[in-house]
């Protein structure tokens, strides 16, 4: 699922090359599920003629602000994307869509060309996106409910000392919680627990101050080091769990997943087993690099 970095390069790369411009022409899918209580044709109908004038994001959120309402708001959802023909946007990996591929694509669910020629399209392949059209976007839902933004309105220290400590949920499905803190998603809330040494699991109450003190400081800097790379993965550092969560660049850990998947298959009774023994692989290992690296590093030098 895209989170707040992927999302806040699209919004830089909108805000770079298309505000100020405006929309000549608009294609809007017909797909209901997508384009949230509007049919196409009125939505198409509000954008058409417009200037962008600023792009705006809240959390996994994005929304276009147009000379007069209402504005599209886009929630990214599994695998949605912004596509800007001829410039390079930073994307989730699942919401690839090749450059050799037709255009605009047909996942697009949004496109719009301006009167420079410039064109755009908000695509998702899966199709758990929702694009609406709103009159003031962070007066309803999902903005509304949506707790501090995790880059631009993090909680100072002492503040989330004082709310953590009061929560009885793990902590990682905390980070998790959008009404908490809005932006962090399964890669950021793992790699920022990883950085802070601080097991998923374990009680967002039951931690110390230098816990709460070392996962803020992760928090800051994981987000921001993101960012500052437009969510460029290839960019984050080698020692970033981050490149260590897909098994195809364990081999290692690959060769046991086969290993125990083989003796699940052969051998039913052992299934249960087999999975909580690879689960606990998984975990072990994941821990022990962590407990080699420091609690936090900066990756600007």
């Amino acid at each position: 699922m895209p989170e707040l970095p992927e999302v806040e390069a699209a919004r830089r790369a909108i805000e770079e090359h298309c505000i100020g411009k405006k929309i000549k022409k608009s294609i809007i899918a017909d797909d209901p599920k997508v384009i949230d209580g509007i049919s196409p044709s009125d939505f198409q109908a509000s954008l058409d003629g417009k200037t962008i004038v600023a792009a705006h994001r809240k959390g996994k959120n994005m929304w276009l602000q147009l000379e007069s309402p209402p504005f599209p708001s886009f929630q990214f959802g599994m695998a949605g994307a912004i596509y800007i023909k001829g410039v390079a946007v930073t994307k989730y990996k699942r919401s690839a869509v090749k450059d050799t591929d037709e255009w605009p694509s047909k996942y697009s669910k949004v496109f719009i060309e301006l009167d420079d020629g410039l064109e755009f399209s908000f695509t998702d392949k899966r199709r758990f996106a929702k694009v609406r059209l709103l009159e003031n976007p962070v007066s309803v839902p999902p903005l509304s409910e949506l707790g501090p933004d995790a880059l631009l309105e993090l909680m100072q220290v002492d503040d989330l000392v004082e709310s953590m400590s009061k929560k009885k949920i793990a902590i990682k499905a905390l980070l998790l919680d959008q009404s908490y803190v809005s932006g962090i998603g399964n890669w950021i809330a793992d790699e920022v627990l990883y950085q802070a040494r601080i097991h998923p699991l374990r009680i967002a109450a039951s931690l110390s101050k230098e816990e709460y003190e070392s996962l803020h400081k992760c928090i800051k800097e994981v987000i921001q080091y993101a960012v500052e790379v437009d969510a460029d993965c290839s960019r984050f550092p080698f020692e970033w769990l981050f490149h260590f969560r897909s098994l195809k660049k364990r081999w290692k850990l690959a060769q046991i997943v086969i290993s125990f998947l083989i003796i699940g298959f052969f051998i039913p009774a052992k299934r249960n087993r087999a999975r909580h023994m690879l689960m606990g692989r998984k975990l072990s290992s994941s821990l022990q690099v962590a407990g080699r690296q420091p609690l936090c590093q900066s990756y600007k030098s």
